[in-house]
């Protein structure tokens, strides 16, 4: 059995690039186990809840699932990075599988970046996927941290799924069935 780590945060579309890739893999259904891991800030809060009670746990598990990929998922607590890297030993991942968001250099150096720690510090095989959006733009944004919504529906979003922030709003100009733009 090939161990793959996929640790998750909150962010949905990195969830789902992370998810993607894993399923890409070589025989991902007969041979391929994924530990769905979250890393929360709190001792009580992880020994509580499972990666599964979060939007973007939830939403890979069950696409792994679909897709006949053996998930198991994990909870641990404390520094995001080390906890990762301790996970990978514990369940002897063959390869870590991290969704990283894009930074500048300076972004980086100066909130810190768990992809590039982990990265550096594994001792084995580390992909970062990055996000993996849809083909439209977005309907909503949030206006605090810039998470996006895809959605045809005219409706309000009381606070974000992200940050938790009250500034979510609706796109202006944006053409629905117009493809967004690679930068």
């Amino acid at each position: 059995m090939y161990t793959v780590l996929l640790p998750v945060d909150t962010a949905e579309s990195r969830a789902t690039a992370q998810v993607e890739t894993a399923i890409e893999l070589p025989n991902a259904g007969a041979e391929v186990e994924v530990v769905l891991l979250h890393v929360f800030s709190e001792a009580d809060r992880a020994e509580k809840t499972s990666p599964l009670q979060l939007r973007a746990g939830e939403r890979a598990h069950q696409r792994l699932r679909d897709a006949g990929v053996a998930v198991e998922p994990m909870s641990r607590h404390g520094d995001p990075a080390t906890e990762i890297l301790e996970a990978a030993e514990e369940v002897d991942a063959n390869l870590i599988l991290l969704g990283g968001r894009k930074r500048s250099p300076l972004g980086s150096v100066l909130f810190g970046s768990v992809s590039q720690e982990v990265t550096l510090d594994a001792d084995r095989p580390v992909v970062v996927t990055g996000d993996r959006r849809q083909q439209r733009a977005p309907s909503h944004r949030c206006q605090s941290c810039g998470e996006e919504y895809y959605t045809d529906h005219d409706l309000d979003i009381p606070s974000c799924r992200n940050c938790g922030g009250t500034k979510v709003e609706p796109v202006s100009g944006r053409e629905s069935d117009e493809p967004t733009k690679a930068a």
